[in-house]
C-alpha cells in the first residue's frame, strides 16, 4: 500500500492529477471499484481510501454513500493493519460509483486537495520508519472508516471529521509526513470527544423523556 521515495525513482502523480484522469476516464458512466483500482495501479489501495473519503470532507456530501464507503475503507485498512495483502471481496469490487463521481469529488474538495499538495512533505520520519508504525497508523485510518459508516443523521460534521482523519492520515503515510499523521491522531481524538458529547446529550435526553413518561403514568 505504501512505498518509500527511494523505491520510486519517478515521483508519483499528485492526487489532483489522479482525480482529473479518473474524471476524464469515467466522465459520463458509472464505474466499479474494480475498474478504479485497475486504473490506479500500484498505489490503488491507498489512493482508493483517500478518494472514497474525500467527498465527505466537503460541507455537502453525496447522500447514501457514507456507510458503504466507510465499510470499504475499514476493510482495506484492517487488512493492512493485520499484515494481510490488499484484497476486497468480489461483492465490494462490484460496487458502482455514480456517473460524474470524480468530477463531484474534484469540485467539492478542490481547496482541501490544494492545501494537501502544498503542505505535505517528508518530515518526522521516525514516526513512519517501520512497518509496525505504519500498521498502527493504518488502524487509526480504519477506525476513521468505522466512524464514517455509523448511520448518524442530523448531527453536523459526523461525516466530515472522520473523513478528514482518513484523508490526512492516509496521505501522511503515503508522503511519509509524520507531522500530518500526528495531526490526524489529534483530529481523531477531537472527533471522539465530539461524538462522546453527542452520546451524553442523547442519554440525558432519553432519561428525561423516561422520567417524564413515568411521571405521567
Amino acid at each position: 500500500m505504501f512505498h518509500s521515495h527511494q523505491d520510486q525513482p519517478d515521483p508519483p502523480r499528485r492526487l489532483s492529477k489522479e482525480l482529473h484522469l479518473l474524471a476524464e476516464r469515467f466522465a459520463e458512466q458509472p464505474v466499479t471499484l474494480q475498474e478504479v483500482m485497475t486504473e490506479l495501479g500500484a498505489r490503488a489501495s491507498g489512493l482508493l481510501i483517500i478518494i472514497l473519503a474525500l467527498p465527505f470532507c466537503a460541507p455537502v456530501s453525496i447522500p447514501g454513500l457514507s456507510v458503504p464507503f466507510g465499510l470499504i475503507i475499514l476493510f482495506i485498512a484492517a487488512r493492512y493493519a493485520l499484515g494481510l495483502p490488499p484484497w476486497l471481496p468480489a461483492r465490494l469490487l462490484a460496487t458502482r460509483l455514480p456517473p460524474r463521481f470524480f468530477r463531484a469529488v474534484l469540485e467539492g474538495a478542490s481547496r482541501l486537495i490544494g492545501w494537501i499538495e502544498r503542505e505535505l512533505r517528508p518530515r518526522w520520519l521516525w514516526w513512519t520508519g517501520s512497518t509496525r508504525l505504519l500498521r498502527l497508523h493504518t488502524a487509526m485510518v480504519g477506525f476513521g472508516g468505522f466512524l464514517l459508516l455509523l448511520p448518524l443523521v442530523g448531527l453536523p460534521f459526523t461525516n466530515t471529521l472522520p473523513a478528514l482523519v482518513i484523508v490526512i492520515g492516509m496521505l501522511g503515510m503515503m508522503e511519509r509526513d509524520g507531522l500530518a499523521i500526528a495531526g490526524a491522531y489529534a483530529l481523531l481524538a477531537a472527533t471522539l470527544v465530539y461524538f462522546g458529547m453527542f452520546a451524553a446529550v442523547m442519554v440525558e435526553l432519553v432519561q428525561r423523556c423516561w422520567h417524564w413518561l413515568a411521571h405521567l403514568l
